[in-house]
């Protein structure tokens, strides 16, 4: 029997949380330990849905990029779950595996597969589009991954309009694997790298919206206040929207409305983007067991229309 809180993930015939949890963390924020841990936690709540790349995290000295894969290939094996999760990850920016030419993408699902220990993997997303390579190449070379049973669906992030359009008109033309799903950058505080000509595509076609930095990089859990200091490695980056009238009106509005429901700051924002047209789950990650209860309590908070619309005027 399906759980009443899972979502259809466009057309794909997923059915998905609606919180996807964000492997990004793993081995690099969370060693293995603390990221088992997570996963655990998560998946007890009725979690299935997880995210992750092919070059998470490259970025730390040491690393060599597909350590969250293989840290969720460890724990999906440890655990027999394997038919229990969808697990999303992507090409185009692990330092060995770098670009979208066909053959790039081909070695690049065959080596995330041999870290997540898996055979096949259920949505595989362009991570960054590379403009340079025509859109029926990707297409094409993603269709023959879908045909060999490695890919059961695809999908893009950080995309133009104009890409994603064409990406989608080629499938068509040509009967090919098409995009079920997108992952935007968008939230409380960032409304403009999804909305509009890009909103408008993945409405036209039927695809679900995956949005990445559902909490701004930490600023819409409300930990960040003018005048704290918080020990986090993003903190760097939310510096912005605390200083913008904009961020200081969200917070107002996500404050009060938090406290009419007894719920978390960060639960209310990720509720807002779930309610949004074409969102099918936000992304959130959490380093430990404690930030995931304000992550997960999105499935069973639902905020009033008068909410939603204060919300929205206050991120306008």
């Amino acid at each position: 029997m399906t759980s009443p809180s899972l979502r259809k993930l466009g057309s794909s015939g997923l059915e998905v949380f609606p919180l996807c949890l964000g492997g990004n963390v793993f081995g690099w924020t969370a060693d293995e330990a603390a990221s088992f841990a997570v996963l655990d936690a998560y998946a007890a709540a009725g979690g299935n849905f997880l995210d992750t790349a092919d070059s998470y995290s490259a970025w730390i000295d040491g690393n060599q990029g597909g350590e969250s894969e293989t840290i969720i290939g460890r724990w999906v094996r440890a655990r027999g779950n394997r038919d229990d999760v969808v697990i999303a990850t992507k090409v185009s920016q692990h330092p060995e595996f770098p670009g979208l030419t066909a053959a790039n993408i081909k070695a690049a699902a065959d080596a995330s597969l041999r870290r997540l220990g898996t055979d096949h993997i259920d949505l595989y997303y362009t991570h960054f589009d590379k403009p340079e390579v025509p859109v029926e190449e990707i297409v094409g070379a993603l269709d023959e991954l879908v045909r060999a049973g490695k890919v059961r669906h695809i999908a893009a992030s950080n995309i133009s309009p104009e890409r994603l359009r064409a990406s989608l008109e080629f499938s068509d033309r040509e009967g090919l694997a098409k995009y079920v799903a997108l992952q935007p950058h968008y939230n409380l505080v960032s409304r403009d790298t999804y909305e509009g000509e890009l909103q408008d595509v993945a409405a036209r076609y039927g695809l679900a919206a995956v949005p990445y930095y559902a909490l701004a990089a930490g600023f819409l859990t409300g930990k960040y206040r003018p005048g704290t200091t918080v020990d986090s490695a993003r903190a760097g980056r939310v510096a912005q929207y605390l200083d913008s009238e904009r961020g200081r009106r969200v917070l107002t509005a996500l404050d009060e409305i938090a406290q009419a429901h007894g719920a978390a700051v960060p639960t209310v924002a990720l509720a807002w983007l779930a309610a949004r047209p074409t969102v099918a789950a936000p992304i959130a990650s959490a380093r430990t067991v404690e930030q995931l209860p304000a992550l997960l309590a999105v499935a069973e908070l639902t905020l009033t229309d008068a909410e939603l619309a204060r919300l929205t005027r206050a991120s306008a």
